[in-house]
């Protein structure tokens, strides 16, 4: 067996890996990122509307500030998050997009008089300051006071992760693709690296580094209707679950975009509504400006999602062979700009729908979007439970998006929390030397063999993989969506405690050689089942609502009693579910909680006296 040695290893070639493998080699430390697909196929090309940074060059942005930005991140967190770490992303943010610019990442630049505002769905014809041209430009998106989402058109992530990915080559770095993590070499205190498959021959490799990143993207594939890609499965993730020491933070706070196309679920960006998109009922109505009369389209997106989900529950939704839905309205922005600015929503609507968003209108409808959970770490980017492994972008718990994550801030953060963390790596390997023991290799190793005999030849049992998968995005879907209740959640949790004894009883059909996509999917199902375990139960045992964890039964957001962050571990691998904990979710507070300004809701102060 093949054994390859690193000083950094990263799971993931998306934008926060390589961001973080570009810091190692420019350090001097060799790095390689581990990947299901080619780098540019990582789910970070998929990113449309922009990364959030405050350079104030639009003239609606004119008075922004990393403050500004930071207040809005807090509001748009529901004070769920790190303060700490929300203002260290914030500050840094224009200093990556000016870098990025260096590094070739093509923005849309300023141009004087050409130009289109729009604000609550109306245009604005003319604007008082003059722009400088050539500065980059910025569109708004929502939950913000100003406009600073920094973009490529809609194609933002693949620009970015282009451009990255070339910075990867010129420094070195190696991306090892069609390659998959399928355990963590750890023994309860320091991680060691991983065993992978290949994904071309099935074979298994050993991976050894002095420091392991954590950086797969999210895990929205545990969910049956989601913009995430197929690759998004959470299969890193639950490496980290199976060490029983790594826990994994506010797992329940799951986050639906209000923009999903209708049947396909893909995404279509947020920037279709911060260009002036709106958005309209059965009878071609607007509606959102009538729910949220300050932000209208541009209240955050736990706000909205929950406002169009609960205006087709009043019965004002289409109704179409595949559900409920209600249109997205970009007509009124002209072909021009839907094919210059908006030109992968032209091309996704036009190839996946049959239908032309210059004179149609575009079904949408609330759907999974983006995991605010993940592997819990520290401002330096440190896992908990391990030294030397480390996490970042969206596979990790940093924690700067608390319960609700603004759009633009993740794929900023990719490149922000890339940047911090792969310093802070470099630093850890300055002084790190490590001493591999081969006995617990051989162990790992011997154990992932077994694991894929077992599966082989049916001595697991006879369950389906797909069948049990399905059941278990079947009851997320039921039980933990937008709207969640005590009951639904009870119903969730136990229908998710049977799915698992299924899953540790999977056999596969076909024989598990070379490409098989079956046996992949079986290695990780029991993980997958457990993550899905730790969405809901987290969410029963949360008395309250708060960002996107919206509990029908609880709507106060309760700051007396629930300002706190979840860790949920899994401690023993045959338990039925996992252990829960809580920590403070700030201990810097620069921004006391308070209103959001928008999706008003009742607040349990913590100067409120417990009953």
């Amino acid at each position: 067996m093949q054994t390859i040695y690193t000083d950094l290893l990263v799971v993931g070639a998306g934008l926060a890996g390589e961001r973080a493998a570009v810091e190692a080699a420019d350090a001097g430390f060799s790095a390689i990122c581990l990947s299901l697909v080619p780098a540019r196929r990582s789910h970070s090309s998929a990113a449309q509307g922009g990364m959030q940074a405050a350079l104030g060059n639009s003239v609606m942005g004119e008075g922004d500030s990393p403050d500004v930005h930071f207040a809005d991140t807090v509001k748009g967190s529901d004070w769920g998050c790190d303060q700490e770490v929300a203002r260290m992303f914030a500050d840094s943010a224009p200093i990556e997009m000016r870098r990025l610019a260096h590094w070739g990442v093509p923005w849309n630049r300023v141009v004087p008089g050409k130009s289109i505002y729009y604000k609550g769905g109306k245009q604005y014809d003319k604007v008082e300051k003059e722009e400088k041209e050539g500065l980059i430009m910025a569109r708004s998106f929502g939950g913000t006071a100003k406009w600073r989402t920094c973009y490529t058109s809609d194609g933002t992530g693949h620009a970015v992760m282009c451009t990255m990915d070339n910075r990867c080559a010129e420094v070195g770095v190696e991306v090892h693709d069609k390659t998959e993590a399928i355990a963590m070499i750890q023994d309860g205190d320091v991680c060691y690296g991983v065993v992978a498959r290949c994904l071309r021959t099935g074979e298994l490799i050993t991976y050894l580094s002095k420091a392991t990143m954590i950086a797969s993207g999210g895990f929205g594939r545990i969910y049956p209707n989601t913009t995430n890609a197929v690759i998004c499965d959470g299969g890193a993730h639950t490496l980290c679950i199976e060490t029983g020491v790594v826990p994994m933070g506010n797992m329940e706070a799951v986050q639906f975009h209000p923009t999903g196309i209708v049947p396909t679920d893909i995404l279509v960006t947020e920037g279709c509504r911060g260009d002036g998109g709106t958005l309209l009922d059965v009878n071609e109505k607007r509606f959102m400006n009538d729910y949220e009369p300050d932000k209208a389209e541009l209240a955050s997106r736990d706000v909205v999602s929950r406002w169009m989900t609960h205006h087709m529950r009043e019965g004002h939704g289409v109704k179409s062979p595949y559900g409920e839905h209600l249109w997205l309205d970009i007509r009124h922005l002209g072909a021009e700009h839907i094919t210059g600015k908006l030109r992968e929503v032209y091309e996704i609507c036009t190839s996946f729908l049959g239908i032309n968003p210059i004179h149609q209108l575009i079904p949408v409808r609330p759907t999974h979007h983006y995991s605010m959970g993940g592997v819990r770490t520290n401002r330096d980017g440190a896992a908990y439970g391990l030294k030397g492994l480390f996490s970042a972008g969206e596979s990790a718990c940093w924690d700067m998006h608390g319960f609700n994550r603004l759009g633009g801030n993740s794929l900023a953060e990719t490149v922000v929390a890339g940047g911090i963390v792969g310093k802070k790596i470099a630093e850890y390997l300055e002084g790190c030397e490590t001493t591999f023991k081969t006995s617990l290799i051989s162990d790992v190793v011997k154990k992932q063999q077994a694991r894929i005999d077992a599966l082989v030849n049916g001595t697991n049992g006879s369950e389906n993989v797909y069948k049990v998968r399905a059941a278990m995005q079947v009851a997320l879907n039921k039980g933990a969506n937008i709207f969640r209740t005590q009951a639904g959640l009870e119903e969730c949790v136990a229908t998710l405690q049977e799915t698992l004894i299924r899953a540790r009883n999977v056999g596969l059909r076909s024989n598990g050689k070379g490409v098989n996509p079956e046996l992949a999917a079986a290695l990780k199902l029991e993980g997958q089942v457990k993550m899905g375990l730790m969405v809901a139960y987290g969410a029963l045992q949360r008395t309250e609502s708060r960002g996107s964890h919206n509990r029908e039964d609880f709507p106060a957001r309760n700051d007396r009693d629930w300002l706190n962050r979840t860790l949920a571990y899994w401690k023993t691998p045959s338990d039925s579910l996992p252990t829960l904990e809580y920590e403070p979710a700030t201990e810097v507070v620069e921004i006391p909680p308070g209103d959001r300004g928008y999706g008003k809701s009742e607040i349990i102060s913590a100067d409120d006296n417990k009953e």
